[in-house]
């Protein structure tokens, strides 16, 4: 599929405004084509390609709005889906919340598409697969993964003339690697923008050495230990930090960021000073969109700086209320680390242990963030600077508040893929103390 340039994405939405009669109008265009190759038990099972493009209007008399979308670009159906939103937008009654449309706004670029990922085809796709079972082949190992490669665009245009175009890619690859009587199981995943920065080599032979070292887990006691986090395992408590930086379930009593009286806790200090948390979508390790889904400009952000919460998400309409500044949410999420590697972590550890994947993220208090999920696919027990042996599944319950208070040590961040969330973050290997696990899973 050719993708619309900006130049073609520009024309299109204002071919579409043409046909409007509503009091106003945006348009927001998508398009994109998605290759993936699904392996399991050493061989590829599933390949495919699906290819999108879908315009949605949204008409407005009033406070009154109707939205429709259709994925046929003649011209006769372009007004049909105009003429669609105006007939709902005439029937619907009045969304008092509703802001109208934005004036033109002024966007940091990004560079977030790479030719290297646009030009990924079926024949990259099995190379690369290959070369990932051949390294478990090697070990007589059982695995089964997904690499899935994306390139595409999104552009929006109103009616008071604000245009936003932005074209990206990206890869992930994921693989879980077992033996074969099913007592070791290692896990990796992999995401970019640059499909030329992936390597299913050396990712396959982390994920065996997991499995490997995995077999003959021996088990613990549940109870306070300090663990270490690889960043796939970290970034699936903080995501529910990142999720959940909203000023009105804040201002409502609905979030960890609440405080009696209907007052929050933005300015104060809530996790260890070492804690900086922003967002940045010229970051070139992780760009992103610099326009948000209601057209907003993104900036550079700091929600959280050295443990103070700095920043809160205001949708437009909650900013007005609030008489301040309407701030959007992120289009990504990084968090500062420090210089620690994970084996100057382990090292410096007594008694512990090391977590390298947990899922299966459950909320049991959003007013404090206490989660439970499971370790998987490789946690192993430290002594006195040393990986021991490795160690049977734990349940945990924890808050990533909690847990960012309870901080030892930051590593580099690295480009994570969350396994509940499939989003992309910069992440730090992390070093915490006092981290809470319930109970014994005899799950691999």
């Amino acid at each position: 599929m050719a993708l619309l340039t900006e130049a073609e994405a520009k024309a299109l939405l204002q071919k579409v405004l043409s046909y409007s009669k509503a009091d106003a109008c945006e348009v927001n265009v998508v398009g994109g084509e998605r290759g993936n190759i699904r392996y399991a038990r050493n061989e590829v099972s599933t390949s495919g390609t699906m290819i999108t493009q879908t315009i949605q209007v949204q008409s407005s008399f009033g406070k009154k709005n109707g939205v429709a979308a259709i994925d046929e670009f003649d011209d006769a159906s372009l007004e049909k889906v105009v003429r669609r939103a105006e007939e709902l937008a005439q029937l619907a009654p009045e969304n008092p919340e509703y802001m109208g449309v934005l004036e033109p706004q002024q966007y940091l670029k990004s560079t977030g598409y790479f030719e290297s990922t646009a030009k990924v085809t079926p024949a990259i796709r099995a190379e690369a697969v290959a070369k990932s079972l051949q390294e478990s082949g090697q070990q007589k190992l059982a695995a089964a993964g997904f690499l899935e490669d994306f390139r595409g665009y999104s552009a929006m245009m109103n009616s008071k003339g604000l245009f936003a175009y932005y074209p990206s890619t990206n890869v992930n690859f994921s693989l879980t690697v077992r033996t074969d009587d099913g007592t070791g199981s290692g896990y990796v995943t992999r995401g970019y923008s640059d499909f030329s920065k992936l390597d299913t080599v050396s990712a396959t032979k982390i994920a065996v050495q997991k499995c490997l070292g995995s077999v003959g887990a021996r088990a613990l006691e549940p109870g306070k230990y300090t663990v270490i986090l690889e960043p796939t395992a970290a970034a699936v408590l903080l995501e529910n930090i990142f999720f959940n930086m909203d000023a009105r379930s804040a201002d409502e009593g609905r979030s960890f960021l609440s405080k009696p009286g209907g007052k929050t806790k933005l300015g104060e200090k809530i996790v260890d000073e070492r804690v900086t948390i922003y967002s940045d979508p010229t970051n070139p390790e992780l760009p992103a969109s610099p326009w948000s889904g209601d057209g907003r400009a993104q900036e550079k952000v700091n929600w959280i700086e050295k443990g103070v919460v700095k920043n809160i998400a205001y949708s437009r309409f909650w900013a007005q209320k609030k008489g301040v500044k309407a701030v959007p949410s992120p289009t990504n999420v990084i968090m500062a680390g420090g210089t620690a590697s994970l084996e100057d972590m382990i090292k410096s550890t007594q008694r512990g242990i090391l977590v390298t994947k947990l899922w299966y993220i459950r909320s049991v208090d959003p007013q404090t963030l206490l989660l439970t999920g499971l370790t998987r696919d490789g946690t192993f027990y430290i002594e006195n600077g040393k990986i021991k042996h490795p160690v049977k599944n734990f349940r945990f319950n924890e808050s990533p508040i909690i847990m960012l208070n309870n901080l030892e040590a930051l590593g580099k961040p690295e480009r994570v893929v969350s396994t509940e969330s499939n989003s992309n973050y910069l992440i730090p290997p992390m070093k915490i103390r006092e981290f809470t696990f319930s109970s014994l899973s005899d799950a691999v």
